[in-house]
């Protein structure tokens, strides 16, 4: 058994920041790609960022700039820096990876809800 548990979301005043981590837990022989999707009501969810094993990134363009994503292989664990927080960043936000049992399965959160106001 294997969870995702997203943690940091909230309600942000356009400009704030906010701080996301997600912890793997279980039984867990390595994680590959970890990363953050969102979701904003009536639309797909998109790619936010992601982060290989080896630490190389990548954002999609609506976030770079003011989105940092980084890990902590230690500690199963992924988290997003955000600033300069736009209402337009307002969604429901997913962790995902891609973890070894050895076989290897995608993994979701539950998600956590950032809200940024105008």
């Amino acid at each position: 058994q294997v969870q995702l548990v997203e943690s940091g979301g909230g309600l942000v005043q356009a400009g704030g920041s906010l701080r996301l981590s997600c912890a793997a837990s279980g039984s867990i022989f390595s994680i590959k790609p970890m990363g953050w999707y969102r979701q904003a009501p009536g639309k797909q969810r998109e790619l936010v960022a992601i982060i290989t094993s080896g630490g190389r990134t990548n954002y999609a363009d609506s976030v770079k700039g003011r989105f940092t994503i980084s890990r902590d292989n230690g500690k199963n664990t992924v988290y997003l820096q955000m600033n300069s927080l736009k209402p337009e960043d307002t969604g429901t936000y997913y962790c995902n990876a891609v973890i070894s049992r050895p076989r290897e399965n995608d993994y979701w959160g539950q998600g956590t809800q950032v809200t940024v106001s105008s």
